[in-house]
């Protein structure tokens, strides 16, 4: 079992840990992610299909317009929030998102490409106090 230690930006406080589910085109708000179900809908996505709840989401940025946020709260108050966020390049929208459903974040990685580090199934475990990420290989 190989484990990896990367360090980030503290994006929001807390500790999380759950299978990563990487996405390094993001997902789309509207349409890409179901409010009711927390599901990957957006057609074509590598991930569709894959249910956020619990999981680490892995992505540069937010993906759409500014409403992207909203689609990824609402699928938190119907119980599908992910556990955590790890950013390459946070913006606006995901910092309102990582607010809004209140889970640990990381972000702005330095001389890392995380998308060639952290697949899909890999565990993750994030400091949202540090930007300490620890990544088991599956």
């Amino acid at each position: 079992m190989e484990v990896i230690k990367l360090k980030a930006r503290p994006a929001y406080p807390g500790k999380a840990a759950g299978e990563a589910i990487v996405c390094p085109h993001s997902i789309q708000g509207w349409a890409g992610v179901s409010d009711e179900t927390g599901i990957i809908i957006e057609v074509g996505h590598p991930e569709q299909g894959k249910c956020i709840k619990g999981k680490i989401l892995v992505m540069p940025y937010g993906k759409g317009s500014t409403g992207w946020s909203g689609h990824f709260h609402s699928a938190a108050v119907a119980g599908f929030s992910p556990a955590g966020w790890v950013f390459s390049n946070i913006d606006s929208r995901c910092g309102v998102a990582t607010a809004a459903l209140e889970v640990p974040a990381v972000a702005d990685f330095k001389d890392v490409d995380v998308f060639s580090v952290i697949k899909t199934g890999d565990w993750v475990e994030i400091d949202g106090d540090t930007g300490e990420v620890i990544i088991t290989k599956k």
